[in-house]
């Protein structure tokens, strides 16, 4: 772990050997949070694992005003970049451009695939989005464990926290997002 720190601070510094350092130390458990976390995503999905940890892991060494103070600031950005890039494709998908926008037609002799889970997923970052404005920690907690796939434990030291309180915290983040998107 020291390691990791002290390489992110290497980045911070704007060494460029730093960050083909930092890949190898975080890669493996970069893949497993992305395979975890496309793993509850719906049949058809074209987003691959690998796929979501390299342009995850691009856009944070990219990154102009990094600020990250260790491990756990390094595992929260990842957990956002792999939240926004999900986003970013699930918007894609609903583009007029690939088709998101057209008119569905009943035809009985065909059945239309369902673009729900798109939808879904963009209620739920403008969901997320207004809890975030409220309180940042609770929309974190969701961050890290619904987009980056982490246990409870692993929230709880990420947040500085224990476990008993991120689990509460999980609980009533859930709660607050479920009444947002049922209102809708």
């Amino acid at each position: 772990m020291a390691d990791v720190t002290q390489i992110l601070n290497a980045i911070e510094r704007g060494d460029p050997q730093a960050a083909e350092e930092l890949l190898p130390l975080v890669y493996d458990e970069l893949r497993h949070l992305a395979a975890q976390k496309l793993s509850h995503e719906p049949p058809g999905q074209t987003l691959q694992a690998t796929a979501l940890v390299h342009e995850a892991y691009i856009r944070l060494v990219e990154a102009e005003n990094q600020d990250w103070k260790g491990r756990a600031y390094f595992f929260k950005a990842a957990a956002e970049a792999m939240r926004r890039i999900l986003v970013e494709h699930a918007r894609r998908k609903q583009s007029l451009k690939h088709g998101g926008m057209n008119n569905k037609v009943e035809l009985p002799e065909i059945e239309l695939p369902f673009q729900g889970p798109s939808e879904e997923l963009l209620a739920l970052d403008e969901a997320l989005n207004l809890l975030s404005q409220q309180n940042q920690n609770l929309a974190e907690i969701i961050k890290l464990y619904y987009f980056a796939g982490l246990t409870i434990d692993h929230v709880a030291a990420i947040q500085g926290i224990s476990r008993l309180t991120a689990g509460k915290r999980l609980v009533y983040a859930r709660a607050w997002l479920h009444r947002e998107l049922s209102s809708k």
